[in-house]
C-alpha cells in the first residue's frame, strides 16, 4: 500500500504536536511494509497512490484544497482531526481588543479572523485562503468532513465533538491515540551523565511558550517558591507580548531551555518530579504522555480529551487559577508516582498500536 501524507503548508517552518505525530507514523507504518510519502504541495498527482492521509482540521485552508484534489483524483481520503476550538482561551485569557471580540463573535468566526489575520502577516495568502474568506471557517471545515471517508481521532470523546459540531450520520472512524516512542521514552535506561542533573527534581514544562498553554499562571503559582521550574520548547512569533510577559515575570527559580532535539527531552524526563502541562485544551498532550512513561506525575487540566486517557492518575488543576495550579503540583510532587497509569501508557499509547490502527483505517477505506 502507498499513502500520501498532506497537512498545512507552513508544518516544517511553525513545528507542533503534528509533525511529530506525522513523522512517527509515517515510521512505524513503515515497518508495516507501507510507503509513505509526505507533500504539503496542493495539487500533487496521486496516480500511485492508495490513500491520501490528512492531517490537522484546524487548519483547513491548506487541507481543504488537498482534500478537493484527492476526490478529483478518486482516491480515498482518512483525517486525522486533531481537532479542539480554544474558545474558552480566546474569551477568559486572550487578553486586550481580541479577547473582548472573542466574547462577542462565534467559535468559528473567531477562527475565521485568526486564520485571515495570521496568513496576512505571513504573507501565505493562498488559494485555500480565498476559499476560506467565501465559505467561512465552519463552512471549508464542513465541505472537508463530507469528504472523508475514515476519521482517525486521538479520542472518543474528540470524534464526539466532530460528529456533533458539523453534524455527522453514519461516519467511519478509527481512534487512533496519541502515542509515545516507547524505544526512546525507556526510564529503565539510566544516562549517568545526564546534562540535566542540575535540574533533579524538577517541575518541567514541555510546550511552546503561548498562551494557550498557560505558561504564565504556572510562573505565578511557582515563582519564587522552593521549586525548579524548567520550561523546554519554541516561544510563540505570534505572541511576543505574552512571551515577553512570561519572561518579565519569571523569578530567579524559573529556567528556560528553548527548544531541544524531542529525543533529548527523555534526559528531562528523567530529573523530573513532576510535568506541568496546564493548558486551555489539550487531546491530550504528547509531553503528558512522555512524561508518565519516564516516571513523572503529571498535573494537567481537564479541557479537552485528557481525562480518557489519565483518568484519576493525574493531578487536575483549572488553566487560570493560579492556587489551583499549585495546589496540583504541591500534590503532584509529594504523591508517589503511580505505575499503573505508566503500565497504562507504554501498553496502549505507543506508535506501533498508533500504525496498526492507522493501518486498518485504510483498508476499511479502501473496501467502501
Amino acid at each position: 500500500m502507498k499513502v500520501l501524507f498532506q497537512t498545512r503548508t507552513n508544518l516544517y517552518s511553525a513545528p507542533g504536536g503534528d509533525l511529530i505525530q506525522i513523522q512517527k507514523t509515517k515510521e512505524y507504518l513503515e515497518k508495516l511494509g507501507v510507503t509513505v510519502d509526505i507533500s504539503l504541495e496542493f495539487e500533487p498527482d496521486l496516480t500511485d497512490y492508495d490513500v491520501v492521509h490528512l492531517f490537522n482540521l484546524m487548519d483547513p485552508q491548506d487541507i481543504y484544497l488537498q482534500c478537493i484534489n484527492a476526490k478529483k483524483q478518486n482516491k480515498k481520503v482518512v483525517l486525522s482531526t486533531i481537532y479542539g476550538l480554544y474558545t474558552e482561551y480566546e474569551r477568559k485569557a486572550r487578553g486586550g481588543f481580541a479577547q473582548k471580540i472573542a466574547n462577542i463573535l462565534s467559535p468559528y468566526q473567531i477562527g475565521y479572523l485568526k486564520i485571515i489575520i495570521r496568513h496576512y502577516h505571513e504573507n501565505r495568502f493562498h488559494t485555500g485562503v480565498r476559499k476560506l474568506l467565501f465559505k467561512g471557517y465552519y463552512g471549508l471545515m464542513k465541505d472537508i468532513t463530507k469528504n472523508v471517508d475514515v476519521f482517525l481521532p486521538n479520542s472518543i470523546s474528540e470524534m464526539k465533538r466532530v460528529a456533533t459540531e458539523f453534524k455527522l450520520k453514519d461516519y467511519n472512524f478509527e481512534v487512533v491515540p496519541n502515542s509515545i516512542d516507547k524505544k526512546v521514552f525507556d526510564d529503565s535506561i539510566i544516562n549517568s551523565d545526564n546534562k540535566y542533573s542540575k535540574y533533579k527534581d524538577c517541575i518541567l514544562c514541555a510546550a511552546r511558550i503561548e498562551g494557550r498553554k498557560s505558561p504564565l499562571n504556572l510562573i505565578r503559582a511557582l515563582n519564587n517558591t522552593n521549586y525548579t521550574l524548567v520550561f523546554v520548547g519554541n516561544e510563540s512569533k505570534n505572541q511576543k507580548e505574552y512571551v515577553d510577559q512570561v519572561h518579565a515575570e519569571a523569578g530567579s527559580n524559573v529556567v528556560f531551555l528553548g527548544p531541544i532535539p524531542h529525543e533529548e527531552l527523555k534526559e528531562l524526563y528523567q530529573v523530573a518530579k513532576v510535568h506541568a502541562l496546564v493548558s486551555w485544551m489539550e487531546t491530550p498532550g504528547l509531553s503528558s504522555l512522555e512524561a508518565v512513561a519516564m516516571g513523572c506525575n503529571i498535573v494537567v487540566t481537564k479541557k479537552g480529551d485528557t481525562e480518557e486517557y489519565f483518568e484519576d492518575y493525574a493531578f487536575y488543576c483549572e488553566p487560570d487559577d493560579v492556587k489551583s495550579i499549585k495546589k496540583a503540583v504541591d500534590d503532584a510532587f509529594n504523591t508517589p508516582f503511580k505505575e499503573e497509569l505508566k503500565t497504562k501508557i507504554v501498553s496502549e499509547y505507543i506508535w506501533e498500536k498508533a500504525a496498526s490502527q492507522t493501518l486498518t483505517a485504510y483498508e476499511t477505506a479502501k473496501n467502501q
